[in-house]
């Protein structure tokens, strides 16, 4: 198959698995058909599905890895008050580096809102179907939700990235407390911890809890900073620390403390 015969296929098994979808055929353009191949999967439970699927699919999206601007992590430039960190705006997906970090909900399995802009969602949608399906395998054996602050490990499946590191912010819903900073520093520390202990030298974190969870930006930047230093400074075999923003805004609040 070519790889926009690849596509159609992949929509059209998808379409197939639910009635409600299998009216809706395959749309002519191309970017249409990723948008709603990117739908199938947001919306789809990891439920088991066929060998072939993931066959092709892998073969597919690692197609699409290569027609993406992929930016290894090395390349970058450190900040110049401390050579293991690295200030970068940009898509995180499009990162070739040894983890980078998802701000996941608590049943961590990714955004099941269709093309939906956070970056749980964009995540996932990169990665494949294999990596909601091995964190089902997770949330399984595990038997309960994820707990905040804390982190588990995946490979990264069609991401540039080896692995994903997810963690689960804490929500603000009032005033900021003392426990909601004790969290995310949490967050920080036990993704650096999982890093460490399955020997990845480079980790990329996104802005965790400021978007939908709503964390203060600039509260969040300043303990996401001084977790990491701290972490590092007590002489961890991590080499890179990437703070990854996308807003200009983000990217002026780190800017002040990194530089």
């Amino acid at each position: 198959m070519t790889h926009e015969e690849q596509r159609v296929w992949l929509i059209r098994y998808l379409e197939s698995e639910t009635p409600r979808y299998k009216s809706m055929g395959v749309p002519g353009g191309e970017q249409e058909q990723k948008d709603l191949l990117r739908a199938l999967l947001n919306v789809r439970r990891p439920i088991p599905i066929s060998e072939e699927f993931l066959s092709i699919q892998d073969v597919y999206f690692s197609r699409e890895t290569e027609f993406r601007d992929v930016v290894d992590a090395d390349s970058l430039v450190a900040c110049p008050t401390d050579p293991r960190l690295v200030l970068w705006q940009g898509d995180i997906t499009t990162l070739k580096a040894d983890a980078i970090v998802n701000a996941a909900n608590s049943g961590m399995t990714g955004c099941y809102q269709p093309l939906h802009s956070c970056i749980d969602n964009c995540i996932h949608s990169a990665a494949g179907i294999r990596l909601r399906l091995k964190c089902q395998e997770l949330m399984e054996a595990q038997g309960y939700e994820e707990p905040t602050g804390s982190a588990k490990i995946t490979p990264g499946y069609a991401l540039p990235a080896k692995h994903v590191l997810h963690t689960v912010g804490p929500i603000i819903y009032g005033a900021l407390m003392r426990q909601d900073k004790e969290a995310l520093a949490s967050c920080y520390t036990s993704c650096l911890d999982l890093a460490e202990k399955n020997g990845l030298r480079s980790v990329a974190f996104c802005c965790i809890s400021t978007g939908v969870f709503r964390f203060p930006q600039d509260k969040a930047a300043e303990i996401a900073v001084s977790t990491v230093k701290k972490y590092l400074d007590m002489g961890s075999s991590i080499s890179r620390v990437i703070f990854n923003v996308f807003g200009d805004s983000d990217k002026r609040i780190y800017e002040r403390l990194l530089y």
